[in-house]
């Protein structure tokens, strides 16, 4: 597959040679770089020492776990009518979807400084550099897109023949061309406007932001997409403003084959926007961005030399995480793994990437599950009342603590985990459960006042035995996923995944049947007494597995990480 993508890649080198770059260092790099990528490991781990055995096929896994999602994309071919309709709704929902992979993942790739140590002292020009890297992602992000069409690549032959067929692919590396440049673009702008030091944090939280728009917009949208009678009404003569986006622009290159469909005028001019629009972005990306990002780059991971700061010391305070320690656990070791967490959670961005986006995830939901009524605002409140509605929120909340200690084990930098076994702990738990503390207190704690000062509000003081026993199911739930999944030290393991896609989805789906069977039996009991009862017995069981949790040996923990 690699081999093919780099023949057609190459096949325009008088392109990349008139746009200033060498093509025989340009192709050097990019064989390389997807011979590196071919040799990443599908799992998330560390590989086991006696086991030998190289993935060498990654990429031909990814294809065919890839065609298996694209079946979500046939809905609009199916839904729509008119074969313009049809082709930017399809559209539409990959360049949604190559866009957000784009945002959440192009950092780590366009803003990769692990090889400028090889290639910077080289004679290789800023551009050559530049467009590799170009290329190598339109490469990677291709090898998706293509596979997650290609069911509705089928589909539209069977409607239209072999004539919709053969033009079917000819878009589709538009589009991925087109969603390359735009977020290369505003990539470069950012890297070019920020200092390099600070470009990684900005990079951060702006995929941060992209991540709750797209999830915000999905929940406002759906809702819609439901209603049959939004698509039996939905005519391309009435939207206006269809013919000014670049979606549709993509779905006139259909005029090449069936011009007499075009309902919309100036339907074939607008299908040559789409043909020179990406190549006026490359233009302009490799023109403008690429010296300027190329010196960026290298000072990414310099030093910054600050002029230190005078500091007063206030005596006898001290800072807010180190009170929390010293408050909420007895041993050393509990207090140090509770520092580890609460400090290496506030400065790794990858960990904000992989958990704040979920925070937010909770009050969009929230919002669409309780806004999305045909009451009036006034008598919401009154309508909420009088429904149990209060328990599902309570146990939607178990997703941050989830989210939370779930991720808390990775990290880039797991080598530096060495630490831990060099000290004289005779119990690596003690460590572990100051860690899960942390969590629970700095991001679960903060949603269960909110949520609960909510509750009481709309619900009652009555309500607060169900937060109390919500609350321990949730402590008590999360806690035995990490017992018996999850047990290692805090910020010690690789980040890459040695669980397999298939079985990473049928475990989030275990916890989601769980909680929701929790949830329900909740629902079911109506009796204060029987509530008390079930919160003293949810408390006794937390407090079992919280003292097999930090009671864990170093014998047990290599055999979470052996299995890991």
């Amino acid at each position: 597959m690699n081999k093919i993508l780099l023949y057609l890649i190459m096949l325009p080198s008088g392109l990349w040679r008139r746009m200033g770059a060498d093509v025989t260092q340009l192709k050097a790099i990019l064989t390389v770089k997807l011979k590196m990528d071919d040799r990443k490991p599908l799992t998330m781990g560390r590989q086991q020492p006696n086991k030998k055995k190289k993935i060498k096929y990654a990429s031909t896994v990814a294809f065919i776990l890839s065609f298996f999602v694209g079946f979500m994309y046939i809905f609009p071919l199916i839904v729509f009518e008119d074969p313009y309709l049809k082709l930017f709704g399809l559209y539409t929902m990959l360049t949604v979807l190559l866009t957000f992979g784009l945002v959440t993942d192009f950092s780590n790739v366009l803003v990769d400084t692990r090889d400028k140590l090889i290639i910077f002292p080289k004679p290789v020009s800023d551009r050559t550099i530049f467009l590799s890297r170009v290329l190598h992602i339109f490469i990677y992000f291709f090898r998706s897109v293509f596979p997650m069409s290609l069911m509705a690549w089928i589909v539209w032959g069977i409607l239209y023949g072999w004539e919709g067929a053969l033009w079917f692919p000819v878009p589709l590396f538009f589009l991925t061309l087109m969603s390359l440049f735009f977020v290369m673009g505003c990539y470069s702008l950012l890297l070019k406007i920020t200092k390099p030091e600070k470009f990684k944090d900005v990079i951060g939280y702006f995929q941060i932001f992209f991540s709750i728009l797209v999830f915000t917009t999905y929940y406002m949208v759906m809702p819609q997409m439901r209603n049959q009678e939004v698509f039996q009404q939905f005519d391309i003569k009435t939207i206006s403003w269809i013919r000014y986006t670049p979606t549709y622009w993509l779905a006139s290159c259909w005029y090449w084959v069936q011009p007499k469909a075009a309902v919309l005028a100036g339907t074939g001019w607008l299908s040559i926007l789409a043909v020179l629009t990406p190549f006026i972005m490359l233009w302009v990306t490799v023109k403008f961005f690429a010296p300027s990002f190329i010196r960026k780059l290298s000072a990414i991971d310099g030093v910054e030399v600050a002029t230190p700061k005078k500091t007063v010391k206030h005596e006898g305070k001290s800072k807010l995480y180190i009170r929390l320690a010293n408050m909420f656990n007895r041993t050393s070791a509990s207090k140090a793994g509770f520092s580890i967490a609460w400090l290496q959670t506030s400065r790794s961005r990858a960990f904000k990437m992989r958990v704040y986006p979920g925070f937010a995830y909770v009050f969009v939901y929230f919002f669409y599950l309780f806004l999305n009524t045909n009451v009036a605002f006034a008598d919401l409140f009154e309508k909420m009342s009088q429904t149990r509605s209060h328990l599902f929120l309570l146990y939607m909340t178990s997703f941050i603590l989830l989210n939370a200690v779930s991720n808390m084990n990775m990290t880039e930098q797991y080598k530096a985990a060495w630490i831990y076994y060099t000290s004289p702990l005779e119990s690596p738990g003690r460590i572990m459960g100051g860690a899960f503390k942390a969590m629970w207190i700095k991001y679960y704690l903060p949603f269960v006042i909110v949520v609960t000062g909510f509750v009481l509000y709309v619900w009652g003081i009555g309500a607060l035995i169900d937060v109390i026993l919500a609350t321990a199911n949730v402590t008590t739930y999360v806690l035995i996923l990490m017992y018996l999944g999850n047990r290692h030290l805090p910020f010690s393991m690789p980040e890459q995944m040695k669980t397999k896609a298939g079985k990473a989805v049928l475990k989030m789906l275990f916890a989601i049947i769980f909680m929701g069977c929790m949830g329900l039996a909740h629902y079911a009991i109506y009796f204060v007494w029987l509530k008390v009862l079930l919160t003293f017995i949810s408390i006794a069981l937390l407090w079992t597995i919280w003292d097999g949790y930090i009671n864990t040996s170093w014998k047990q923990l290599k055999i979470a990480e052996d299995a890991y």
